[in-house]
């Protein structure tokens, strides 16, 4: 008999996370002979210690193909659940549900702490004589995983999607900040990115021939709030205007944020905001200008609206999610699925394979020789490097009386083995 196959999801979602899901299931579901029942651990490993595993293989055809646009994880949810080396008694339920379940193949979607995680279920199992595969599958919105020569990863799915959601929102903004000034001549804006600068720097795209006049702060550009208000009105004199994009992670000082059990800051959590933290400074400080500075604050938005997404992530995100299934046939365990761009003038890519263990935790930062001289810009090689990724389409999306159709998928889950077990985590 086959070994069954188990796909999970963990860290934040993305706008084309499920598409690296569909790739899975139908890549496993077009080789029933070398595959058995495909399961979607139910939020992620917390799914996989709760034993709430949702049967894909009893879905219908065109749900899963709808996964493509359908956003975020809704389809079988994510988790922040981090398996850490004390918790010895989660590691061997994730142990004893894979045999309760004879799961042989477990694909694991996600970031730099999700493939640690992939990483660990792979020595775990080897540790235990199981037969298990193990394969990750690359997602991230901040496109932190891997190193800084790009050498093991060009780029992360999720990533276009809220570079093209930043460069088309700034076109926008920069409509709202023309018409509103004199009264309003400051518009900041607060881009998602922990103390990563490669979402906030997407702004530039909206205007890579720098016509308008936008400013970048990001973090790795270690500048302070006084040295902003000083560019900030630098700007002010010359174009009378000016739209600040800041990474939340910019230094403002303490803001009260949350951490989560990546030990990672949930700056969408913290009792105030970074953007706050810059409009009441500038205007206390005082503008180079008649009016105020306003600003906006983009939530999950960021990460999780379809009709932002990149035409080259999605099929991108797809095209790893097979690959992902075919590094478990070809090479067995251990490796995560990655994509590499070809040399020229061209756009064009290819997909391989990496160790997990090599990007297991990693930590790509923006590299400081694509930020600009004055540190508040992006340099022409970023925008070459990122401009192919947004894509040229809209996607297309079916809609079914004026809403979106996305993929629903039926509660058909596995019939439970095992006596109920909560997380070491969650124990009181």
């Amino acid at each position: 008999m086959n070994k069954n196959v188990l796909v999970a999801q963990s860290g934040g979602p993305s706008p084309v996370i499920n598409g690296t899901l569909r790739g899975i299931v139908e890549m496993c579901k077009a080789k029933p002979g070398n595959f058995g029942t495909v399961y979607g651990a139910w939020h992620g490993i917390e799914g996989v210690l709760t034993e709430e595993l949702l049967d894909l293989s009893a879905q219908v055809d065109e749900e899963i193909a709808l996964l493509s646009v359908t956003p975020a994880a809704g389809a079988i949810g994510t988790c922040r659940y981090k398996l850490k080396s004390s918790q010895h008694q989660d590691f061997q339920r994730v142990i004893d549900v894979l045999k309760a379940h004879h799961i042989g193949y477990f694909f694991y979607i996600g970031g730099n702490d999700s493939m640690d995680t992939a990483h660990k279920v792979a020595q775990l199992a080897q540790e235990n004589g199981m037969e298990l595969v193990a394969v990750g599958g690359p997602k991230t919105i901040d496109n932190d995983v891997g190193d800084q020569e790009f050498k093991l990863i060009d780029h992360t799915p999720g990533y276009g999607s809220v570079a093209r959601y930043w460069a088309l929102n700034v076109q926008n903004a920069n409509q709202e900040n023309l018409g509103s000034y004199p009264p309003d001549p400051v518009l900041v804006m607060q881009a998602m990115g922990r103390k990563i600068g490669f979402i906030p720097a997407a702004a530039r795209l909206a205007d890579p021939n720098r016509e308008l006049p936008l400013q970048i702060y990001m973090p790795e550009a270690g500048l302070t709030l006084p040295e902003m208000a000083d560019r900030v009105n630098d700007e002010l004199k010359r174009s009378k205007r000016v739209m600040v994009v800041v990474s939340e992670g910019f230094d403002v000082g303490d803001l009260g944020a949350r951490k989560d059990s990546f030990g990672h800051i949930q700056f969408s959590a913290s009792e105030t905001t970074v953007e706050q933290v810059v409009v009441n400074y500038l205007n206390s400080v005082g503008l180079a200008a008649r009016g105020s500075a306003r600003g906006n604050v983009p939530g999950t938005d960021q990460r999780n609206s379809m009709v932002y997404a990149s035409t080259v992530d999605m099929e991108e995100a797809y095209q790893l999610g097979i690959k992902a299934v075919e590094v478990a046939l070809q090479d067995g365990s251990g490796y995560m699925s990655t994509i590499h761009r070809l040399p020229g003038s061209q756009y064009a890519v290819y997909y391989d394979k990496v160790p997990l263990e090599l990007v297991a935790n990693s930590e790509r930062t923006f590299p400081q020789a694509w930020i600009a001289e004055n540190k508040v810009d992006v340099t022409d090689d970023f925008i070459r490097y990122a401009m192919p990724l947004i894509g040229r389409d809209w996607p297309s999306i079916p809609l079914v009386n004026g809403l979106q159709r996305f993929s629903r998928m039926q509660p058909l889950f596995a019939p439970q083995q095992l006596p109920a077990y909560v997380p070491e985590a969650y124990r009181a």
